[in-house]
């Protein structure tokens, strides 16, 4: 007998459930009145004539791209990050032409490892060398601000050579001008 009256009191509930949606699907939207829409009448206006076309006013590579290739490259040791003489005359000379800009010149220096070594160990030792390099620009005067600092790894070599001379030279900071 209880089972009968649960079972009555499930299709009673059923049956109120139906009942409100229908009650409530069955609801009508109110009408919105159609307006019609005017717009003003105007004229648009003429665009003005274009200035002749002018010649540029300097040929040839503009100031940063003249100071970018100027740039040279800090080269490292083997595993190493420390500035090399031969290195901090490079970034003495970077100094010396991005000071020629102005204060405001912002740069980027991105360290690079040769191709032995883990990717994960490669990118740590590329950051500590864009780091020193970094650290080198402030000792000599630049903001610290205006540098910024990347590691590529192993990831972008200049010389895909799979030697000693290759390494050599993908072991290094390259400094990148970024604008004023």
């Amino acid at each position: 007998m209880s089972e009968r009256k649960g079972m009555l009191a499930l299709l009673s509930l059923v049956c109120v459930a139906l009942l409100c949606t229908g009650v409530v699907s069955c609801a009508k939207k109110a009408a919105v009145p159609e307006q019609e829409v005017t717009q003003p009448a105007y004229e648009a206006p003429k665009p003005a004539p274009m200035p002749e076309a002018a010649e540029p006013a300097v040929k040839g590579p503009s100031a940063l791209e003249e100071a970018q290739s100027a740039l040279k490259d800090a080269y490292f040791d083997f595993d190493k990050y420390n500035i090399r003489p031969d290195a901090r005359e490079a970034l003495k000379h970077n100094y010396q032409v991005l000071s020629g800009l102005g204060e405001k010149v912002q740069i980027l220096v991105e360290g690079h490892c040769d191709e032995r070594g883990t990717v994960e160990y490669n990118l740590a030792l590329g950051q500590r060398r864009a780091d020193a390099a970094k650290a080198y620009y402030v000792s000599l005067g630049m903001s610290a601000d205006s540098i910024s600092t990347i590691s590529y790894g192993e990831e972008r070599p200049v010389d895909p050579g799979h030697n000693e001379e290759a390494w050599a030279k993908n072991r290094r900071a390259h400094t990148v001008i970024q604008g004023m």
